[in-house]
C-alpha cells in the first residue's frame, strides 16, 4: 500500500478566521434585507452555503436540497418522501434488464428550451463522468438508450427494483446550454459557468448568486406543474453563527432558520410570533477512520503504524464514547442514539443489529492494552464547524471522552467548504460524518460509505477511510437486485452485522429536525431536511 505523505491539516485558527469572516459577511447581507418584506417574500438562513450550483458536482444535502428547487429529476419525492412522477410521467421495468421512463412533453428549461431524451442522456453521461460526485447512483447501469424524443431506457446489469428510488436527486440539465457554456462536465473544486449559474426546469430559478453571501430565487412562470406556494421571491443567506441566526429570526430580519440551535428551542417555541417545527431527520452522525492509512497522519508516538487498523482499537473508541451523554448534554435530548448507519425508519434497517455496545471506558482501556497501546496514543480528529447541528461541540465532547481512555485527539474544526476536500485527500486519522440515505434504504450507505472504493464500478465515493470487505462487496449487487423482501433483508442483516463487528464507523446519534419560522408561514418539513420552496406559503 502506497504511503501518503504527511501534511498538516488546516488548523482550527483557519476555521475560526473563516467563520468570523463569513459571519461578518452574513451580517452585512442581513442588513440589506428589509425588516418587513412583502407578504410573498421569504428570507431564510442556514449555516452551510451550497458549495456549488452544479447538480452533479457534489453529493451533499446542502447542495442537493437547495437545487431541488431549481433542477428536477425523472422522479421526485412527495411531502411524505414517497416517489412520484416529475419529468417522467410514468416508468416500468424492462423485465430483469432495466427501466423505461416516459418523459413529460412540453417541459421547458428556464431559458425556454424544451426538455427531450437527449438532455436526460447527456445528464446521465455527465453524472457518471470522472469529475462527478454522484456516480454511485448509477452503479448498476450498463447503458442508457434513447427510444424516441420522450422515451429513454436505463439498462441494468441485474434486476434493480430500487433504481427509481435511487435517482430522486438525479437532476436533468439542458445539453445545449451546458455545451454553449463549456460546462459539459461537473466541477467540484473549480469554478465554471454551471457552478455559479443555473438553467433547470424546476419551480424556481436563480436570479442572483453571491457565494457565501446570498442567493436569490424567483418563481419560474413556465413551470409545467401547478404552483402551490405564494412566493414571489426567496432569498437564502448562509449564517454560520447560531446566535446571529436566532437574533435575525427574533428581529424579523429573516423569516426562517434551519436549524434552530438546541439551546434556543424554548426561546423560539415560546415566542408567539414564531413557530418551532420539530422532528427526526434521516441523518445518522458517525465517526470514521482512516482504514487504509499505513500510518497515523497526526501522531508523534505511532510512527510507522496506524492503530485504527486494529479492530480492537476501533472497538475501544466506541466503548469510550458515551453516546447517551452526547444526546442528553450536547443535543439537549433532541436526538436519538444510533446503533447502525441508518435509522429505524429506513427500509432495510436491521433489527438484529439494533443493540448498541454499552459505554464502558474500563473495557476500552483493556482493549487498548490488549492491542499494544496501554498508554494510548495521540491522533488527529477532523470535524466541520458549520455542517451538522453542534458538530464542533460534538467533536469536543468525543475528544474529552476518548482522552479518559488514553486516546488523545488533536481536534481540527473547519468550514465544510474546506472540510470535504480535506477528507477526499485522506488528510485525517478520524473524522465526523453525517449521512442521510437518498433512497431511504439501508442499501444506500453500503454503496457510498462501505463498498470498496472503485471508480469504474461507481462505488464507495464517500468511503473516505478506504474500508474494504470482500463479503460486503459480494453481497451489495445481490441486495440491489433481490426482489424477495425476506431474502433481501437477510443479506442486509448480514452486512449490518459485519459493519458493526468490524466497527467500520462509530454511529453516534440520529440528528433532529429543528426549524424556526414566522408564525404566518406554512411549510412542509421532510425527513431529508430539504427546504422545498414550492410547499411554503406566507399567510
Amino acid at each position: 500500500m502506497t504511503k501518503t505523505p504527511r501534511r498538516p491539516l488546516r488548523r482550527a485558527v483557519f476555521g475560526m478566521a473563516a467563520g468570523l469572516s463569513l459571519a461578518a459577511t452574513c451580517l452585512t447581507a442581513l442588513s440589506l434585507v428589509p425588516q418587513t418584506a412583502s407578504a410573498e417574500e421569504l428570507t431564510w438562513a442556514s449555516p452551510t452555503d451550497p458549495q456549488t450550483m452544479d447538480p452533479h458536482a457534489l453529493s451533499s444535502a446542502a447542495v442537493l436540497g437547495f437545487l431541488n428547487n431549481v433542477y428536477e429529476g425523472l422522479v421526485r419525492r412527495d411531502q411524505n418522501m414517497a416517489i412520484e412522477p416529475a419529468l417522467a410521467t410514468r416508468w416500468e421495468p424492462l423485465g430483469p434488464d432495466g427501466w423505461r421512463f416516459h418523459l413529460r412533453e412540453g417541459v421547458r428549461f428556464h431559458d425556454g428550451a424544451e426538455l427531450t431524451a437527449e438532455d436526460v442522456l447527456f445528464s446521465y453521461e455527465r453524472a457518471i463522468s470522472e469529475q462527478s460526485d454522484v456516480q454511485s447512483w448509477f452503479s448498476s447501469i450498463e447503458a442508457v438508450n434513447i427510444v424516441d424524443d420522450y422515451t429513454i431506457d436505463f439498462l441494468t446489469n441485474a434486476p434493480n427494483p430500487i433504481f427509481p428510488d435511487s435517482i430522486a436527486n438525479f437532476m436533468i440539465m439542458d445539453k445545449d446550454w451546458a455545451e454553449k457554456h463549456d460546462a459539459t462536465r461537473p466541477a467540484r473544486d473549480t469554478q465554471t459557468f454551471a457552478t455559479l449559474m443555473t438553467n433547470g426546469t424546476g419551480p424556481f430559478k436563480v436570479t442572483s448568486r453571491e457565494p457565501g453571501v446570498q442567493t436569490v430565487l424567483e418563481p419560474f412562470d413556465g413551470w409545467w406543474d401547478a404552483a402551490t406556494h405564494n412566493l414571489t421571491k426567496a432569498t437564502f443567506i448562509p449564517v454560520s453563527n447560531p446566535a446571529t441566526s436566532v437574533a435575525a429570526l427574533m428581529s424579523g430580519q429573516v423569516d426562517m432558520i434551519n436549524p434552530v440551535p438546541v439551546q434556543d428551542i424554548s426561546r423560539v417555541a415560546g415566542n408567539p410570533e414564531l413557530s418551532l417545527h420539530q422532528g427526526i431527520e434521516a441523518r445518522v452522525i458517525m465517526l470514521g477512520f482512516g482504514h487504509d492509512h499505513d500510518t497515523l497522519r497526526f501522531s508523534a508516538e505511532t510512527e510507522g503504524k496506524n492503530p485504527f487498523q486494529d479492530v480492537r482499537v476501533r472497538k475501544a473508541v466506541q466503548k469510550a464514547i458515551d453516546a447517551d451523554a452526547i444526546v442528553d448534554k450536547i443535543m439537549r435530548g433532541n436526538a436519538e442514539v444510533a446503533s447502525q448507519l441508518v435509522s429505524p425508519q429506513m427500509k432495510g434497517y436491521s433489527e438484529k443489529a439494533s443493540e448498541r455496545d454499552a459505554f464502558d471506558p474500563e473495557a476500552a482501556k483493556a482493549l487498548l492494552a490488549e492491542a499494544g497501546y496501554p498508554e494510548g496514543f495521540s491522533f488527529g480528529l477532523a470535524c466541520p464547524n458549520d455542517r451538522y447541528i453542534n458538530d464542533e461541540a460534538i467533536c469536543k465532547a468525543v475528544a474529552a471522552m476518548l482522552a479518559k481512555a488514553g486516546l488523545r485527539a488533536e481536534l481540527t474544526a473547519m468550514p465544510v467548504r474546506s472540510y470535504w476536500p480535506e477528507l477526499r485527500e485522506g488528510n485525517f486519522d478520524m473524522y465526523l460524518l453525517g449521512w442521510s440515505p437518498g433512497t431511504f434504504d439501508a442499501e444506500h450507505p453500503l454503496r457510498f460509505l462501505v463498498a470498496t472504493p472503485d471508480a469504474d464500478k461507481k462505488l464507495g465515493s464517500w468511503n473516505f477511510g478506504g474500508y474494504s470487505d470482500e463479503k460486503i462487496d459480494e453481497l451489495l449487487p445481490k441486495i440491489q437486485s433481490e426482489i424477495d423482501p425476506a431474502a433481501r433483508q437477510a443479506m442486509l442483516d448480514e452486512t449490518a452485522a459485519k459493519v458493526k463487528q468490524d466497527v467500520v464507523y462509530v454511529p453516534l446519534h440520529i440528528q433532529p429536525l429543528l426549524w424556526g419560522a414566522r408564525s404566518n408561514i406554512s411549510l412542509t418539513q421532510r425527513a431529508d431536511n430539504f427546504v422545498i420552496l414550492r410547499w411554503i406559503n406566507v399567510n
